[in-house]
């Protein structure tokens, strides 16, 4: 019986190896509490604003270039960015960057509690250095926001197009007097309807010229801060509003087989307008033989990485035939799977499905400089589906699954010189548990960020994960099991050599 309890011994030694994991970034900070009565201090002037709202896709992206003048006696830090309470609970990822100094990076930017009672909410924009008085800083400001839009009609026929409308103020929302500004539309098509005209200035306003209109320029350096005039424009979109509730994508690094694992579950859902009838599959297959425009989902397109292998489309019901894998002709090019769902999603209607493929790990890790123990794996944040149209995500839950026994987890977001779609690391909660699946012993390391309200802006996004993974750690799981069924063994046969059988004694 000595080798069973020696092996037994081995085997708890192996299982009771624990890992030390941490992240070095942090859950998203809490937002700042600010008085019912809070009023900014007027310490700047906004001498010049330009405001660019892109109508687009079935969300709005807005981005601001305005010039900040400290009009107070003493350098100013803090800059309040005003937004209009309906629109600030849907903002999705916000930056803002100094347009004179691209190279620092994105301007570290809190939210701030949203007080029902304020008709403007507030963001606080930290400078890099204090702005001394009499000077001047020119800030963009960039933003996507989220259900914007609205139907209307609410519903529609089959064949019918459809119409969006998108409400804003004249006046751009401000904490501070804007001396002179002016705000440009670009729609998707020429086709609008409607359209709200004022008489702010002399002449016609908006201009119109092609897609774009303008709105401006108005002198408001007597207009309060806070004033609103109402716009509203009425317009042709004839493309699905395309939502996901929810994102959840698991990426599961395997060393021992080389491959990276892709799995991605979607809750989807189209915004646009409902049916106003029931479907008929005759006007279907009539507007779809002479392709004509339909605000239906009829298929997502879903560009992969080169090398991607093995692809599955599988809903609540089971795996769908109606896709198309088309691997890249060259190991350089990227593949394209052409999902067809079972039935054309119209406004309001949802359908839920998992996407699934492998890559070669190779292409995504590599160790670490002067380590043989750490390794740096850098992958996309979220790749999804490639529409004209844009995609929305409500909510987004990334999960980076790293071999077992892996630990010293550190992760790091990608920043470039313009937006990558995604919001810095401190707004982006995080993670670190364990994940145990078939044969695991102590249970794989998880890293999993949350993120709420994106765009398929982010597609380009990348995220860096570094961990420590020794020869120790990888040769754990087949030792304890080699161990295990060695002890089975030797259990089975100390058992078959006893003697059971009854004698005289």
């Amino acid at each position: 019986m000595r080798p069973i309890s020696a092996l037994t011994a081995l085997c708890g030694l192996f299982l009771s190896t624990s890992s030390f994991v941490c992240a070095d970034s942090t859950s998203s900070s809490s937002p700042v509490a600010l008085p019912s009565d809070f009023k900014p201090a007027q310490v700047f002037k906004n001498t010049n604003l330009v405001r660019n709202t892109n109508l687009e896709k079935s969300y709005l992206r807005e981005t601001i270039n305005v010039v900040v003048e400290n009009v107070a006696k003493q350098a100013q830090s803090d800059y309040y960015l005003a937004l209009p309470s309906d629109l600030y609970d849907k903002v999705g990822v916000l930056e803002v960057r100094d347009k004179s100094a691209p190279e620092k990076g994105r301007l570290n930017v809190q939210a701030t509690e949203i007080d029902p009672s304020r008709d403007l909410q507030y963001y606080i924009v930290h400078f890099s250095e204090p702005l001394a008085p009499s000077s001047q800083i020119t800030l963009g400001i960039s933003y996507s926001v989220l259900n914007s839009f609205s139907p209307r009609p609410a519903a529609i026929k089959q064949m019918d197009r459809q119409y969006l409308t998108y409400s804003f103020s004249a006046y751009a929302p401000s904490a501070y007097t804007i001396v002179t500004q002016k705000t440009k539309l670009k729609l998707p098509s020429t086709n609008v309807p409607e359209y709200t005209t004022t008489d702010l200035k002399s002449g016609a306003d908006p201009e119109r010229l092609g897609t774009s209109y303008t709105y401006g320029p108005y002198d408001t350096a007597q207009v309060a801060p806070g004033t609103s005039y109402p716009i509203v424009v009425r317009y042709e979109f004839t493309k699905p509003v395309i939502t996901a509730s929810l994102l959840e994508r698991d990426l599961e690094v395997s060393h021992w087989g080389g491959n990276l694992a892709t799995e991605e579950r979607y809750w989807l859902r189209n915004n646009g307008s409902e049916l106003l009838d029931h479907f008929s599959r005759v006007e279907w297959t009539l507007s779809s033989y002479q392709q004509l425009p339909s605000s239906s989902i009829r298929e997502l397109k879903y560009p992969l990485k080169p090398g991607s292998v093995d692809p599955y489309f599988i809903d609540d019901i089971g795996n769908v035939s109606t896709s198309r894998y088309r691997p890249g002709k060259v190991p350089s090019r990227d593949a394209s799977l052409e999902l067809r769902p079972r039935f054309p999603i119209f406004g309001g209607w949802n359908y839920s499905f998992r996407v699934g493929w492998n890559n070669d790990l190779s292409t995504f890790l590599r160790r670490a400089v002067g380590s043989s123990d750490s390794y740096v794996l850098k992958v996309p944040f979220i790749e999804g589906p490639k529409a004209s149209e844009g995609v929305q995500y409500e909510k987004v839950v990334v999960r980076v699954i790293l071999p077992e026994g892996a630990r010293n987890v550190r992760w790091e977001m990608l920043d470039k010189a313009s937006s990558n779609g995604l919001p810095s690391s401190s707004q982006i909660q995080a993670e670190v548990s364990e994940h145990k699946t078939f044969m695991d012993t102590l249970g794989r390391t998880a890293l999993s960020l949350t993120v709420d309200g994106l765009t398929d802006e982010a597609r380009d996004s990348q995220i860096v994960v570094t961990y420590d993974y020794s020869l120790w750690d990888g040769l754990r799981k087949p030792v304890t099991i080699t161990a295990g069924l060695f002890t089975v063994f030797v259990a089975a046969w100390a058992v078959g050599n006893l003697d059971v059988s009854i004698k005289k004694r």
